[in-house]
């Protein structure tokens, strides 16, 4: 993630602090600097540093801090609440007009993703009951309306063009054709340049004073580091944007960008593309982002995941074959499959409170090892699937001839079964929980992940 380097320093400076029984204000000083510091590598607008740690040192350095019986843990809070704070302290969400329908105008240089990413988010909306129309407005890329096109042919979402018309034109005519076609939610995808300039400004402009769209979304590449927020000031000087969709956040940017963009224009950063699949996109949470970054996980995202991407009847189902005890390596294929929709091994650690994403560096599922599982499994009789401790040396030759594999891999795929079996027990286990509880309701069921995730292991991956 874009944070990674920015959470070890962090931790690496509370680490000192977690080491005393008691602070005095020269600890919280010394704690301060490395955290100035710290957000200084990763790209955060100096000014923005500037009052971050003057905020926060006010507050740590008070009698109520310092005389406490834990003065690390509350230093840690007011870091975290102040994180939250220069992110936006809540999710904003997609301003969606009265009036049907609602236009969202996708806008920012050229490469920042708005195309992939304005089809991302047109798919995260059909899947909240929405129809969306997506309006090719790009007129000056090359293949830029075939690109459209396909990311729309994949996620099952229409696609109106008019091939290298007038910009403002093509949106009027968009928007009739979601009125005649019942589409709720239209979105423009505009062009972009490699600069911001006056040609680029004017057209979008015209494009605003024609169809009033509801939402002005800003699509920015994480990765561009403090250009984000010259790019940011420039479209919201020009248009007022409404929010930001920050782009590539699953990369190895020092993420300075997220931190500074909402503290310097006021704009909430609303959405994030988190990988290049075309449903790894999410609401931007400040107070779960700034959870992640202080080491303290993100489990209400990992619980909306698991309730996404588990079929709910199906863990029911798998429930109760868990506690009697009938979970099969056909079931294990299953949740395998699922799983997958839930990203990488590594993204689901830095989700969990305590865990090292670290130690699963490169550990997913892909599609090869889906295939060789696959084949291993479809190679076994009904009796071997249901029976996995059968297996001998003479049936897993057996199994190997038949998939073109090798008595490794199914070793390999049979301690990675007992290992799924623990993990799927947890993730069943918190569906069932709503996430708005408090205290350790929330937290249940999480307890084992530890087991399961740290030795860098591959536990999915052949």
């Amino acid at each position: 993630m874009a944070f990674e380097s920015l959470s070890d320093k962090l931790n690496e400076a509370f680490k000192r602090l977690r080491g005393k029984g008691r602070l005095t204000e020269a600890d919280v000083k010394e704690a301060m600097r490395e955290v100035k510091l710290a957000l200084l590598e990763a790209d955060v607008n100096f000014k923005v540093v500037k009052d971050f740690v003057k905020r926060v040192t006010a507050r740590a350095t008070g009698a109520d801090v310092l005389e406490s019986l834990s003065p690390a843990q509350m230093v840690i809070k007011i870091v975290n609440e102040e994180l939250c704070a220069l992110m936006g302290s809540e999710n904003q969400k997609l301003n969606i007009s009265s009036k049907s329908p609602s236009v969202c105008m996708l806008v920012g240089l050229q490469g920042a993703g708005k195309t992939t990413n304005g089809a991302k988010l047109a798919g995260l909306m059909r899947k909240q009951g929405k129809r969306p129309l997506l309006v090719a407005c790009d007129v000056y890329r090359p293949a830029a309306i075939k690109q459209l096109e396909t990311v729309g042919a994949q996620l099952d979402i229409p696609v109106f063009q008019m091939g290298q018309g007038n910009p403002v034109e093509i949106a009027k005519a968009g928007i009739e054709h979601a009125k005649k076609y019942g589409n709720d939610i239209v979105f423009l995808d505009t062009a972009g340049r490699l600069h911001i300039d006056e040609t680029l400004m004017t057209e979008l402009k015209n494009i605003k004073a024609a169809v009033d769209p509801a939402e002005i979304l800003l699509v920015i590449d994480a990765m561009i580091g403090q250009d984000a927020v010259a790019t940011a000031t420039a479209f919201d000087e020009a248009l007022d944007i409404t929010g930001v969709m920050l782009t590539k956040l699953d990369g190895d940017a020092r993420g300075g960008a997220a931190l500074s963009i909402k503290a310097l224009t006021g704009k909430p950063i609303k959405y994030a593309g988190i990988g290049e699949k075309l449903d790894q996109i999410e609401p931007f949470h400040p107070d779960r982002m700034a959870s992640r970054i202080l080491g303290m996980g993100d489990v209400l995202t990992l619980i909306e995941k698991a309730e996404a991407n588990l079929d709910a009847k199906k863990a029911e189902e798998l429930a109760e074959r868990l506690r009697q005890n009938k979970f099969t390596l056909t079931d294990y294929y299953d949740q395998l499959q699922q799983l997958k929709g839930m990203g990488s091994l590594q993204d689901i650690a830095g989700m969990v409170p305590g865990m090292d994403a670290k130690a699963l560096q490169g550990a997913q599922v892909d599609e090869k090892s889906l295939s060789r599982i696959e084949a291993i499994i479809q190679s076994m009789t009904p009796y071997e699937r249901e029976n996995p401790q059968c297996l001998g040396s003479s049936r897993k030759k057996r199994i190997a001839a038949g998939s073109g594999t090798t008595v490794v891999d199914i070793n390999r795929l049979l301690k990675q079964f007992e290992m799924m079996q623990k993990l799927t027990q947890q993730l069943t286990g918190m569906t069932k929980r709503r996430k708005g509880k408090k205290g350790k309701g929330g937290l249940a069921g999480l307890g084992g992940l530890g087991g399961l995730f740290g030795g860098g292991n591959k536990p999915l991956g052949f």
